[in-house]
């Protein structure tokens, strides 16, 4: 695939408009309380009964963090008091002990990651226990081929401590940046020095971790143009294999930590633009490609070569080479994809504690999707990774006329398709390169809940 990025500002700002980074379709926030647990416990059957059971994907949310990032919008828990930890590993054990009952061993774990929160927040032996128990309930691949990621802080971590991360199992890392001037660091409440950052990233490359990312995070108090492409260079000097870079959505009214953010110190939304213009120049000038939806990657990363073979995936934890996968999360707050259904765990300890405790899943809600939320999900997954439908592949597989099934989408897009975002003929939607970038509003069109989600608050697209 040609894979290139076109930036032009009047489209931007016309279609600069929020909605949902479409991790999961249809989006999270119509999942309901009526989903139980014997809606899952029936997906689960469905999906071991297929003729060829997929391999499994976990996730494992740890979610404590040792200090506050004031950006951050994740589901978390700030503490120093580390033993805090103890009662919530014992639990989440048991869930694995429930989960793992329900799979058959024989199902591959292909996919592994622990997010949060901070897992680097939990000290060796957790992080070695944490492992042992999940092989003693799911089938983990010995042969290092699976994708199994971690989070870290480099600040929660030392060189020593990546190596062992590599030695229990791990062969991928993520770490946050997000920026190294001073004063941005100071207003976001996250200090973190290059030396602790690049020692993260030296020692991950002599483990031979096979694939490290970094995230930077753009529209933060006092970011400039300038600033930010300092951040970049600096990040550049150890050339990791992917970026990610963000856009910071202010919504304080929704996110506690963000009302400590002065409103007036960050930059405006021209500036915002401009910053992502840079980005985007100095990265591909570096050689780097865009993936998508705020992803940059080396030319020989696999997400890189899975998205040029038309393989490339996303879900709640983002892009993936690992598409077959039926997605088993534990934890607080973490959301599983099985079959034909999303599930979300309870959001808090004390609930899930409970819930545990009385043998029961920690289920808080979920959905089941239509034969036409399927559908588009298949549709809106191949947008948004592929930057291509093939609308005959598509119609045999799915066994719709696609102008008849999406003749309201179709007019929708000649709109788009007249502003040089895309090409669409008989045989293929095309995203072109001015398009890239807003892809998402090209995905919009062919939601049929968003109407329902106009009441909910989405970031903006750029």
């Amino acid at each position: 695939m040609e894979q290139k990025i076109e930036f032009k500002p009047d489209l931007i700002k016309r279609y600069d408009k929020a909605g949902p980074r479409y991790t999961s379709y249809p989006t999270a926030n119509l999942f309901h309380d009526e989903f139980t647990s014997d809606d899952y416990l029936a997906a689960v059957k469905r999906s071991n009964n297929e003729l060829e059971p997929k391999p499994l994907s976990l996730y494992f949310h740890i979610p404590f963090c040792d200090t506050v990032c004031f950006y951050c919008a994740c589901n978390k828990i700030v503490t120093k008091m580390r033993d805090r930890a103890t009662p919530y590993l014992e639990h989440l054990y048991r869930e694995i002990e429930m989960q793992g009952e329900l799979y058959a061993r024989s199902r591959p774990v292909d996919q592994l990651h622990w997010g949060g929160g901070t897992p680097t927040f939990l000290n060796q032996d957790q992080m070695r226990s944490l492992m042992e128990k999940t092989g003693q309930h799911f089938t983990l691949m010995d042969n290092d081929q699976g994708e199994y990621s971690i989070e870290i802080d480099p600040r929660e971590i030392d060189p020593e401590g990546v190596h062992f991360l590599r030695e229990i199992g791990f062969n991928r890392m993520s770490l946050g940046i997000q920026d190294f001037d001073p004063k941005v660091q100071k207003a976001v409440n996250r200090i973190q020095s290059e030396e602790i950052t690049f020692a993260a990233i030296d020692a991950a490359r002599e483990a031979k971790f096979k694939s490290v990312s970094v995230d930077l995070i753009y529209g933060l108090p006092f970011q400039s143009v300038d600033s930010f492409l300092v951040t970049l260079e600096k990040t550049m000097q150890a050339r990791p294999d992917r970026f990610s870079v963000f856009n910071y959505a202010h919504l304080p009214t929704l996110f506690m930590p963000q009302r400590r953010i002065n409103e007036e110190d960050l930059p405006s939304a021209a500036e915002k633009l401009e910053i992502l213009q840079s980005v985007i120049h100095y990265l591909t000038e570096q050689g780097y490609v865009y993936v998508g939806m705020d992803h940059f990657a080396r030319p020989d990363d696999e997400l890189v070569i899975a998205q040029d073979k038309g393989l490339l995936y996303r879900n709640f934890q983002g892009y993936s080479t690992h598409a077959d996968c039926d997605m088993v999360a534990m934890g607080v707050t973490a959301i599983s994809q099985v079959n034909d259904i999303y599930s979300q765990n309870v959001r808090d300890e004390e609930s899930y504690y409970k819930m545990i405790d009385d043998g029961k899943l920690p289920l808080m809600r979920g959905l089941r999707l239509t034969a036409d939320d399927m559908l588009r999900r298949e549709l809106i997954t191949q947008l948004i990774c592929n930057f291509k439908l093939d609308i005959n592949q598509f119609m045999t597989t799915q066994g719709i006329d696609f102008g008849q099934y999406f003749e309201d989408e179709i007019e929708q897009l000649k709109i788009m398709q007249d502003d040089g975002l895309l090409k669409i003929d008989r045989d293929a939607i095309t995203i072109l390169p001015p398009g890239r970038l807003l892809i998402r509003n090209i995905c919009m069109t062919f939601d049929a809940h968003l109407k329902d989600n106009q009441k909910n608050r989405f970031s903006k697209v750029i």
